[in-house]
């Protein structure tokens, strides 16, 4: 089935939160905060695929989501960025966000595009230490993921046009020469 336009949601993935540790050794008694920070959200990344002519997989399927970046942990070990989700459209798409124009992909140089940025991973208590503040008994959270509902449209451009009156035989030339 040709499908030629489509709407879809798409969530990118919320950033990791930061984590409250204490450095705890034997003969360390008072080791301070080792929290690490947390890993990065997913992006939401087009793809331009040339063996790709028409959005039927945005057809049957409309919300996407990029994965959660992981939350820090102990001694001072950053959490694990989300990983990326990859949309393959075909040459020629338009993308709107709303009647604003995100994205042209008629002529494109550079295949990838971002549509939606992973959110930040909030920092531990480690990265909060300081001359005055010693023991931070608190960390950040992660920031959420860009929320987009887009409309992705073809944009065909055909070879040959045939103009004719109603019943002259326009289709019978087509199916002669095909």
């Amino acid at each position: 089935m040709f499908v030629d336009e489509a709407n879809i949601d798409v969530t990118a993935g919320k950033g990791g939160g930061g984590c409250i540790s204490w450095r705890r050794e034997k003969f360390i008694p008072r080791g301070g905060p080792d929290g690490g920070d947390g890993g990065r959200g997913g992006n939401v990344v087009l793809i331009v695929d040339e063996n790709t002519d028409t959005l039927s997989t945005f057809h049957s399927r409309k919300v996407f989501k990029a994965k959660t970046g992981e939350n820090g942990a102990k001694r001072n070990r950053h959490g694990k960025d989300g990983a990326d989700l990859f949309l393959k459209v075909p040459p020629g798409t338009q993308v709107k966000d709303g009647s604003i124009v995100i994205a042209d992909l008629t002529n494109v140089e550079n295949k990838e595009f971002v549509i939606a940025s992973g959110g930040r991973g909030g920092f531990g208590n480690a990265h909060f230490k300081s001359s005055v503040r010693q023991r931070p008994d608190f960390a950040e959270l992660g920031e959420p993921g860009e929320k987009k509902k887009l409309n992705l449209e073809l944009k065909l451009v055909a070879d040959i046009g045939i103009i004719g009156f109603p019943s002259v035989g326009k289709s019978s030339l087509i199916a002669a020469i095909s």
